[in-house]
């Protein structure tokens, strides 16, 4: 099995993964500390976290006969001078990098399922399953007992050459692959710009995230209004939030992604918010079509572009977008116009 291991790590490298790790299915802890996390509601309207019981750290819950997990790593790093850029021009859209080119899910999955049909070939005889962001899995847990990393104080796994820019996939597997070794230990230190940096200051804790103040969650999976109190804090983030990745000391390490698919499509990376604003439905369903922006809708896109309006200067083009919605058929997006100008009016 030691040389099936070799073999498929030079694969997994073959098919754009920059890194690979093999564990075994004990997660007890992670579990405990998953539990810990739900029990304070800190996944707010995210249902689909407490679902499934167990599974999520009993792997073999999931999958029956589940005895490894090959976790994978593929780096979707941006250019090093972009979001910051982005983020201080107030008249632009800010949206979370991982999110810029295609659906990484689409692209993984079908890189993972390449793999596992090799493996399958070379082993035959056991069972094996991609996931990717697509079941109940402890994916940063698995990973970092894969040896990839460390969980960070911003809960992300961060890795010495890498940062934490890059999505992670598993396969599931019956076959009794030799281990990697676990990550232990962490190399943030005394480190703390992640916590203190956070516009809606949504860490508890190192290690601790109450999803319901972070922006990621107000833009993404948040489908009512934006909380007051967190309005101003937004920015001009519409979709998602990086700041606890582009403070992390670690991802001046990060290079920016080679995938060509992961390279940002119809100018998101540096869009005005104006014109944004303008886009009817079919126009945001052609221009998001394959990507992950599609998640909040075309509601809670209006909804997250009304609010970093409000926070933009007093400029023509930011008031004729904002008016031109005030009669929006939706309540949500009309509310969040209201809002926004009435920031410009004070």
């Amino acid at each position: 099995m030691a040389d099936a291991a070799k073999t498929i790590k030079e694969w997994a490298a073959e098919l754009g993964f920059q890194g690979i790790g093999i564990t075994d299915t004990e997660l007890e802890q992670d579990g405990q500390h998953l539990q810990h996390w739900l029990d304070n509601d800190y996944h707010g309207d995210m249902d689909w976290m407490a679902k499934h019981g167990t599974k999520r750290f009993r792997p073999a819950e999931l999958v029956t006969g589940t005895c490894r997990i090959i976790s994978v790593r593929m780096d979707y790093a941006p250019a090093p001078d972009s979001p910051a850029a982005v983020l201080k021009n107030r008249e632009k859209a800010y949206i979370s990098r991982y999110t810029l080119g295609r659906d990484y899910h689409k692209l993984l999955r079908k890189r993972l399922a390449q793999l596992a049909q090799r493996i399958d070939e070379m082993l035959q005889g056991y069972d094996y399953r991609a996931f990717v962001d697509s079941a109940p899995v402890l994916e940063r847990a698995v990973a970092r007992k894969a040896g990839l990393g460390w969980t960070g104080k911003n809960t992300m796994l961060l890795n010495r050459k890498a940062g934490s820019f890059f999505f992670l996939g598993e396969i599931f597997t019956s076959a009794p692959l030799p281990l990697d070794e676990p990550y232990n230990g962490s190399h943030c230190g005394s480190c703390s710009k992640c916590l203190d940096l956070c516009p809606t200051d949504a860490f508890v804790g190192a290690g601790t995230l109450d999803a319901r103040r972070c922006i990621s969650y107000l833009t993404i999976e948040n489908s009512g209004p934006i909380p007051l109190e967190f309005r101003k804090a937004m920015g001009n983030r519409v979709f998602g939030c990086d700041d606890c990745q582009l403070v992390c000391p670690w991802n001046r390490f990060s290079k920016p992604a080679s995938e060509p698919d992961f390279q940002p499509r119809h100018s998101l990376d540096n869009s005005d918010l104006a014109s944004l604003f303008r886009w009817d439905e079919q126009t945001f369903l052609e221009r998001t079509a394959g990507s992950a922006i599609r998640r909040t809708g075309f509601e809670g896109w209006l909804r997250n572009l009304a609010v970093a309006l409000g926070n933009a200067p007093s400029t023509i083009p930011v008031l004729e977008a904002l008016r031109s919605r005030e009669e929006d058929p939706s309540a949500l997006v009309r509310e969040h116009v209201q809002w926004a100008l009435a920031q410009h009016e004070n």
